[in-house]
């Protein structure tokens, strides 16, 4: 009995190691503004982490009037963050919504259902008071290969 906790215990610290070990690889496409407090991706081994998007034109810095549209081009910021470490829609696991709205959200889930396939990705989606700005939706997802 001792033997296999020792085995256990001995496999439990080489895969904490092997985690910690992983490094961590920036994701910053060239449309994304350099200099922010954040980084607009991290990749850690198999796993991706987006950082929350708005609906925010990357060439302009204006939120669309359009709620729809608004959450179209957040979720278009997303995908160029995919793309860049060789993921997609496809790939992601998790998501959190952010809407300062929640009379908003069929809207949000109409253009949000265009994107991802089944099986979607589980999902979190909180109402809050305020957003950066005047974005009414911010998107952050999380994708493994």
């Amino acid at each position: 009995m001792l033997q296999l906790v020792r085995r256990t215990l001995i496999v439990s610290l080489l895969a904490a190691l092997a985690a910690s070990a992983a490094s961590k690889k920036l994701i910053h496409p060239k449309e994304f503004p350099k200099g922010r407090p954040f980084s607009p991706g991290i990749q850690v081994g198999k796993t991706l982490y987006v950082a929350g998007q708005v609906g925010q034109d990357l060439a302009t810095s204006k939120i669309p009037e359009k709620f729809e549209d608004e959450v179209k081009r957040c979720l278009d910021n997303v995908g160029i963050i995919l793309k860049e470490a060789g993921y997609g829609f496809d790939d992601v696991v998790a998501v959190n919504v952010y809407l300062t709205d929640m009379s908003l959200f069929q809207d949000m889930n109409k253009v949000y259902m265009t994107y991802f396939n089944e099986p979607r990705p589980v999902r979190t989606t909180v109402g809050v008071t305020r957003l950066a700005g005047p974005a009414k939706v911010e998107i952050t997802v999380t994708a493994a290969k």
